[in-house]
């Protein structure tokens, strides 16, 4: 009888063993594939925390995201700046509940906030330059609903990055969301600006919009240094949307891109393409950069682009292969449609919708893991 029972904890054992090295070959395919396999997204609102930490807890987890990147903006509880804070946004509290579930799940989940570009949207300005109008980078030059394009140039406003206080506002806000989130990354935005060295900003008038946007970023990067946390921006900025031919909004038309030659090397670039899957990630990996490749709403763009990152790391060198950090989903259609598109839209081949486009990248990465 004691025999018996001995042979079944031994077969028990050795089944336990086998699937835990499954598990193991299954995750070690996936980070081979793909480091980062991520979502970025706006915050909740308070009201919807606990539905957002279901929904990491039964869908990003078991379905291999790694990686959450949560847009907190200036709509945050902050206490650092309380003439920043937004009364009825997220706080440390909230925070709280989805960095728990996060780690349940090994998922390494870190804020966004935008520098220097996206202060405002059609006619409605940031909170930044609501309280603080003169650190704005066009003083001639208010928020305004638009067509594009318009007379002004007008998309989004900026900070002036040389303003003497602007970083005394923002960077004790970058850290608190810091330490709320507990996090080592930081995402800081800087896509799409089209306001920088303008001539009627009494700073930066004249001056190189390339070293402005290098020095911009370079400043943010050390620091966060000072925290151990690592920079992370959008790419569009640092790539010549002429000479690439994906023109003013993926790439940069107004004089930043040379700035590619003048940053650091640890920033992470979120390489962002939505149309079509542009391989403009090897330029990014020959300059030393970490780079993620991105994708938006249409599920052909997001195979695309996982099939190409894939091949990357595949066919590439030792030291460019690891410059190809993995892929990322974007939102911007808000953290409440992503939920209700994810969990009431059938799959649509046509695109259209950010979950569609998520559900092609979850059901490549499970039949990766080889899962159905």
């Amino acid at each position: 009888m004691k025999l018996a029972f001995a042979k079944i904890l031994v077969g028990i054992s050795f089944f336990l063993c086998l699937g835990t090295q499954l598990l193991a070959q299954e995750a070690s395919q996936l980070d081979k594939a793909f480091p980062v396999r991520g979502l970025f997204v706006d915050a909740p609102n308070r009201a919807r925390v606990d539905a957002f930490c279901k929904f990491i807890d039964e869908e990003l987890g078991p379905n291999h995201i790694n990686t959450l990147i949560l847009a907190v903006n200036y709509n945050y509880r902050f206490t650092s700046r309380p003439e920043m804070a937004s009364p009825n946004a997220i706080g440390k509290e909230e925070v709280a509940k989805i960095v728990e579930v996060c780690k349940k799940h090994g998922i390494n989940v870190f804020p966004l906030i935008n520098l220097l570009g996206h202060q405002s949207w059609s006619d409605s300005t940031g909170k930044l330059l609501s309280v603080y109008p003169d650190f704005t980078e066009t003083p001639n030059i208010k928020a305004q609903k638009f067509d594009w394009p318009n007379p002004d140039g007008y998309y989004c406003l900026s900070y002036c990055p040389l303003h003497p206080d602007v970083h005394g506002v923002v960077f004790p806000l970058v850290d608190e969301v810091l330490r709320d989130f507990g996090a080592k990354d930081f995402h800081a935005g800087m896509d799409e600006v089209f306001y920088i060295g303008h001539e009627s900003c009494p700073q930066c008038a004249g001056k190189d919009r390339a070293k402005l946007f290098a020095d911009e970023l370079t400043k943010i990067r050390d620091h966060l240094a000072g925290s151990n946390a690592r920079l992370w921006i959008w790419g569009d900025r640092l790539i010549d949307g002429t000479k690439t031919g994906v023109g003013e909004w993926e790439g940069a038309t107004n004089g930043t891109a040379p700035a590619l030659d003048m940053i650091p090397r640890d920033v992470v670039i979120c390489d962002w393409h939505y149309n079509r899957a542009e391989t403009t990630a090897p330029m990014f990996a020959a300059q030393e950069l970490d780079v993620v490749s991105c994708f938006w709403n249409r599920p052909q763009v997001a195979a695309d682009t996982l099939d190409a990152v894939k091949l990357f790391r595949n066919v590439s060198n030792p030291k460019m292969a690891g410059h190809y950090h993995g892929v990322l989903q974007t939102v911007w259609s808000g953290n409440d449609s992503l939920l209700r598109d994810y969990y009431n839209s059938e799959p649509d081949e046509n695109g259209g919708t950010a979950a569609a486009s998520f559900k092609r990248m979850l059901k490549m990465l499970n039949a990766m893991a080889g899962e159905k």
